[in-house]
C-alpha cells in the first residue's frame, strides 16, 4: 500500500446516518453534492428502505469500512484519517432506514449569489433537474421515513420556499410526525408577510434567515437581486407572530456571512442592535474561505477571530453575537464544610445543594413545548483526574424560568454507585437536546466525589 494511498485515506458517517432526496427524487448520500454525483438510488422507482439496504450504499459502507471509496470523489465531508489510525468499523447494515433526512423541494433559486453553485446563471440549474419536488412523492417518502426519523433538514440547494407547497410540506411533516425536528434555512425573500406568519404556526422548530449584512447596501453585493427590507420584514414578522401568539417556537436564526465589505465594526454593531431590537433567538457570524475575492480577511484567524468565536456559527449551538445572549451560569455547590469533598455511600444516591445563577442576559426556560431547549442542572461522572466517565449522569429541573442575572436553588440527586473510591462530579446547566452550557464559554463546577 503506498504512502500516498495512506495519506488519502479518509472516514465518513452520512451513509450510516443521513439520506438527502434531491428534487427530483433522486436519494444521494451528502449535503455537499450540488450537481447530483453520488446516487444512491431513486425514491421515484424504489422504496426507501431498499435504497438504504441496497447493493451501492452497502458497497460504500464496506469501502469506507476499509479506510475510504471511490464513489466518495471529491465530497468535501469526507473526514481525513491520521496516516496510524484504523478506521473505525461499523455494521454494513444501518437499521431499517436512515435517522435523518435532507428533503430539497427545488434546486432553483431567486436571487444569485456571488459564484454559487445555485447561482441561476451559472450554477446547478444549468446541470441538473432544479423543478419543483412532485408533492404525492415528497408525502410517499416522508409517510415511509417519518417513524425513523430524528430530524429533517428541509433545504439543500436552492430556494425551499419557492415551492408553493413548501409551507404545506412543513404542516404535513408535523402534524404526521410531531416527533421529528423540524428545521429549514432560508433567504426569506420568498415569502409574503402572511406566509411568514403562517410558517410559524406549521409546528417547525427552527427558522434560520441568512441574512449577510446590516445595510442594504452591503447585503446585496453578494446576495444579488435580493431585497434587505424584505428579507427584514419576514423576519420581524415570524419574530411578532411567534410573541403574539405567545408560542416558543420556531427558534429564530439570524445568520450573517462576513465578507470584507460587511466585517466591519460599525457593520456588526449595527446587526446586534437590529438583532436586539427585532427580538430574534440568535445571532451568528458565518466565517467562509469563499468566494476567493470577497471572504473576510479580518477574521480569517488569529487575533480578531478569536474576538468573535464564541459568536460563530460552528463554535457552538449556543453562542450568539447579540450583547448577552450567550448563556453563561454560576453554579455554587453547598457543603457543610467549604473545600471539603462530596461524600456518599456505595449503593445509596446522594442528594446536593446547589445555588445557579443566570449571568446572561436572556432567561433559562423551565419548560419547553416539545421537550427541548429547556434548561435543567446537570451532573457529569468523572474520573478523579476530570477524565469523563457518564456525561448524563444526573439532571435535575429548574424550579421556575431564570431570568437574567436571578438565581436560584437547586437539589440534585447523584445516583448510587456500586463501587468506592474516588471520583469528581462536573456541575453545568444544558439546553436540552441542543448543547451544554460549557461548549459556548459558560464556566462549570468540578467537585471531588469520595464513595465509601
Amino acid at each position: 500500500m503506498s504512502l500516498i494511498y495512506l495519506s488519502s485515506r479518509f472516514q465518513c458517517t452520512w451513509p450510516w446516518d443521513m439520506l438527502v432526496m434531491l428534487c427530483d427524487g433522486r436519494l444521494v448520500c451528502g449535503c455537499a453534492d450540488p450537481y447530483g454525483k453520488r446516487v444512491l438510488g431513486d425514491a421515484r422507482t424504489a422504496s426507501v428502505e431498499d435504497v438504504w439496504s441496497g447493493p451501492v450504499v452497502t458497497k460504500l459502507r464496506q469501502d469506507l469500512n476499509q479506510g475510504g471509496a471511490s464513489f466518495c470523489g471529491d465530497c468535501p465531508l469526507k473526514r481525513p484519517l491520521a496516516r496510524d489510525a484504523s478506521p473505525v468499523v461499523r455494521p454494513l447494515e444501518a437499521g431499517r432506514l436512515p435517522s435523518r433526512m435532507f428533503i430539497e423541494c427545488t434546486a432553483a433559486c431567486n436571487i444569485s449569489c456571488t459564484e454559487a453553485c445555485c447561482a441561476p446563471e451559472t450554477g446547478i440549474t444549468r446541470t441538473r433537474q432544479a423543478g419543483m419536488l412532485d408533492f404525492a412523492l415528497f408525502q410517499r417518502v416522508v409517510d415511509e421515513v417519518g417513524p425513523s426519523l430524528a430530524r429533517i433538514d428541509f433545504f439543500n440547494y436552492g430556494e425551499a420556499f419557492l415551492h408553493k407547497r413548501a409551507i404545506d410540506m412543513c404542516e404535513y411533516i408535523k402534524s404526521r410526525f410531531p416527533h421529528i425536528y423540524l428545521y429549514t434555512s432560508t433567504n426569506g425573500l420568498a415569502f409574503s408577510e402572511t406566509q411568514a406568519r403562517r410558517l410559524v404556526h406549521s409546528g417547525i422548530d427552527e427558522v434560520t434567515f441568512s441574512i449577510d449584512g446590516a445595510t442594504p447596501e452591503s447585503y446585496v453585493q453578494y446576495r444579488q437581486r435580493g431585497r434587505f427590507d424584505v428579507a427584514i420584514a419576514n423576519l420581524r414578522a415570524m419574530v411578532d407572530e411567534k410573541r403574539r401568539s405567545g408560542r416558543d417556537l420556531p427558534f429564530l436564526n439570524w445568520r450573517y456571512i462576513l465578507f470584507r465589505w460587511n466585517d466591519s465594526d460599525e457593520e456588526m454593531n449595527l446587526a446586534r442592535a437590529m438583532a436586539t431590537e427585532i427580538g430574534v433567538d440568535r445571532l451568528c457570524w458565518e466565517i467562509t474561505d469563499h468566494p476567493e475575492s470577497a471572504y473576510s480577511r479580518r477574521f480569517a484567524g488569529g487575533a480578531e477571530l478569536e474576538t468573535i468565536r464564541r459568536e460563530t456559527w460552528d463554535d457552538s449551538n449556543l453562542g450568539s453575537a447579540i450583547p448577552g445572549a450567550t448563556p453563561r451560569a454560576q453554579i455554587d455547590v453547598r457543603t457543610l464544610i467549604p473545600g471539603v469533598p462530596l461524600i456518599a455511600r456505595t449503593g445509596r444516591p446522594l442528594r446536593v445543594r446547589t445555588r445557579v445563577r443566570n449571568l446572561s442576559t436572556r432567561p433559562f426556560p423551565a419548560d419547553a413545548t416539545y421537550g427541548r431547549r429547556l434548561v435543567r442542572l446537570g451532573a457529569q461522572l468523572c474520573a478523579e483526574d476530570g477524565r469523563l466517565i457518564e456525561r448524563d449522569f444526573a439532571r435535575a429541573r429548574l424550579p421556575h424560568a431564570l431570568g437574567g442575572g436571578a438565581e436560584t436553588n437547586i437539589a440534585i440527586e447523584l445516583p448510587p454507585l456500586p463501587e468506592a473510591g474516588r471520583y469528581a462530579i462536573k456541575f453545568d446547566l444544558v439546553f436540552e437536546g441542543v448543547e451544554w452550557f460549557e461548549k459556548c464559554g459558560s464556566q462549570t463546577t468540578m467537585k471531588k466525589l469520595w464513595v465509601r
